[in-house]
């Protein structure tokens, strides 16, 4: 897909011997409660073991670490409750098993059972999503958004079967979502009652729209667009593709050169139609330009659109060109931090007009090598803040490539 930076493969060899013992990578077990759960994927054992199952079918790493880091995952019940979602729970082990799977005659049986589990999840909360378009109401974002919601249960699905009935059906959703509701007084379908931490806050009595990838628009959006590129005809889809890209030209900041787009709007600012560029949200890939820029990247080449594609990659290039942007990256992760921005650009390059992506690639390889390095102290071994995931980042870099199934489809980025 891309030229390989060595120097980045061998800092992902370094981190991933550092976490190819759970007694090493947690010294006195996984901390308790939060994100660190085994089947979560931002912070337990299934996500540190998507490291090695991907290094592993690389020919990178060695089965059996990941094999270790998969019985972690999988100790202890696994939920397929309400709250289960791409990164927590049934749906989280199957896109690991599948990746898993996908190289290996083992895991198909466990495989089969969580992914039945996540079709049922899946339909739960399709049926409640057009309960709640029925009655005219404004979505939460955990019905939607990726890592809650259904946008984040649709990239499983794409990847898994895309002609299964159940990923059409959740394209179909997503599509409804964007059309309009009653009574919204301009503001778009998507637009959601509580704050950008999912929960109700005086501080945003009328909610907010939301541009991220992490919570917001743009992950819908992305997997949508991705569902059109591999030629899934559900009806409404590219109209829906095309709302949205609406609805965020509106919001582009920035000339030609440097195009930006918020990370989330308040009613106030919907009503001047104005955001302060003060709001240019860091260079990241939960609400910044490494996702909002993908995911417009994408939606450029589902509609054939050359001038958003451009426009896209224009914004990825200034930010990785503009030391000021970059140093508002001073972690590592894939959510909040350099990581993040690498593996973003580097989706980009691939698929790029802009051969200028490419060549910044190396170098900021080579910066996310050295804040590594630079740590006073062991960073989190997980997989969206972490090590894990600074690892994954820098070993496609470091190989070139990245096969199907995708790795990073759980960021919405293919």
């Amino acid at each position: 897909m891309s030229n390989p930076v060595p120097d980045a493969l061998a800092t992902a060899d370094e981190i991933a011997g550092a976490l190819a013992d759970p007694r090493a990578a947690w010294p006195g077990g996984p901390p308790d409660g939060g994100r660190s759960w085994p089947q979560s994927l931002a912070g337990g054992a299934i996500g540190i073991a998507l490291l090695h199952v991907e290094r592993a079918r690389s020919g990178c790493g060695d089965w059996a670490v990941a094999r270790t880091w998969l019985s972690q995952a999988c100790a202890g019940e696994v939920t397929a409750a309400s709250n289960a979602s791409l990164f927590f729970g049934a749906p989280a082990l199957a896109f690991v098993l599948h990746i898993a799977a996908s190289a290996s005659n083992r895991y198909q049986r466990a495989l089969a059972t969580v992914d039945s589990a996540t079709i049922t999840v899946t339909r739960t909360r399709l049926a409640q999503a057009h309960a709640r378009i029925d009655c005219g109401e404004q979505p939460e974002m955990r019905e939607f958004d990726l890592i809650r919601g259904l946008a984040g249960l649709g990239a499983y699905h794409l990847g898994r079967h895309p002609d299964h009935p159940v990923t059409r059906d959740v394209l179909a959703y997503l599509a409804r979502l964007t059309d309009p509701l009653p009574g919204a007084d301009g503001l778009p379908p998507w637009w959601t009652s509580v704050a950008p931490n999912g929960e109700p806050n005086s501080a945003y009595p009328d909610g907010h729209g939301n541009f991220g990838v992490s919570h917001g628009i743009s992950a819908v959006l992305a997997v949508m667009s991705l569902a059109l590129l591999r030629d899934l005809t559900v009806p409404g889809l590219a109209d829906a593709i095309s709302r949205i890209c609406t609805w965020t030209d509106q919001w582009r900041h920035g000339d030609r050169d440097g195009p930006w787009w918020p990370g989330f709007i308040t009613v106030e600012q919907a009503r001047e139609q104005r955001a302060d560029p003060s709001l240019r949200p860091r260079p990241s890939w939960c609400y910044g330009v490494s996702g909002t820029a993908r995911a417009q990247q994408l939606a450029g080449m589902a509609l054939r659109d050359p001038a958003r594609q451009l426009t896209a990659e224009a914004a990825m290039l200034a930010a990785l060109r503009d030391p000021e942007q970059l140093d508002r990256l001073p972690e590592t992760g894939l959510c909040h931090g350099t990581a993040g921005l690498l593996h973003a650009a580097w989706r980009m390059a691939a698929d790029a007009r802009t051969p200028e992506i490419s060549a910044e690639l190396p170098r900021l390889a080579a910066r996310l090598t050295a804040q590594l390095h630079k740590q006073e102290c062991a960073p989190s071994p997980e997989l969206l803040d972490g090590a894990a995931g600074a690892a994954l980042a820098l070993h496609s870099t470091g190989t070139g490539t990245a096969p199907a199934p995708y790795w990073d489809a759980f960021l919405a980025l293919a």
